[in-house]
């Protein structure tokens, strides 16, 4: 079973032309890169430099934004650091085209300080119980960073059965996450920048 790919005709063909443009010209490098997850690769995606980009960011929070209302999300998060910069574009995207949605991110461990919270992003009135999330990341390799999201989030009580990545790099993270009940969508996938 092949990851599912939002292509082109599902959603504006130009506007996913124009953010594959940019992910090339900003965030896409060739040479020998070991990747967090431990595999060598000969291709590399910085995707923050596409992320923080404000045309790149526009168009990434956009996307983000209308698949997790399709899938009917409560909210939207992932695994700081991948998901950070897109989630703060999301919140502050759905509150100005008024279809507000909430955001969040896991931290890798929890904090020692403060609250010594693991999750940031809900109030103290708000929970996870019963609620449908969609987790996000930038980019899946092994798919390793959106399952601890995924069972950060269904620990407390959440609905997670969708991720949505902006780069498939087609290591894994399909299979993985189907072997947890989620299914994986991508903008793009590795191949197409071969």
């Amino acid at each position: 079973m092949a990851v599912a790919q939002l292509r082109a005709e599902e959603h504006d063909s130009g506007t996913h032309d124009e953010l594959y443009r940019i992910i090339v010209s900003r965030s896409f490098r060739r040479g020998h890169f070991t990747l967090a997850s431990g595999i060598e690769s000969d291709l590399y995606f910085n995707m923050k430099a596409t992320i923080m980009d404000p045309k790149g960011g526009t168009l990434v929070a956009r996307a983000v934004l209308d698949f997790a209302l399709e899938h009917g999300a409560d909210l939207v998060g992932g695994l700081a650091l991948g998901a950070l910069p897109t989630l703060g574009a999301v919140a502050t995207l759905s509150f100005v085209e008024n279809r507000p949605l909430r955001t969040f991110f896991v931290r890798q461990e929890a904090k020692t300080h403060g609250t010594r919270e693991l999750i940031e992003g809900l109030s103290l009135e708000e929970t996870f119980e019963d609620q449908h999330v969609v987790v996000v990341d930038d980019v899946a390799t092994k798919g390793g960073s959106i399952m601890q999201a995924i069972d950060a989030v269904r620990a407390l009580g959440a609905t997670v059965d969708t991720a949505l990545v902006i780069v498939d790099r087609e290591k894994g993270a399909e299979a993985l996450l189907r072997d947890n009940d989620v299914k994986l969508f991508s903008l793009f996938r590795e191949h197409e920048f071969i």
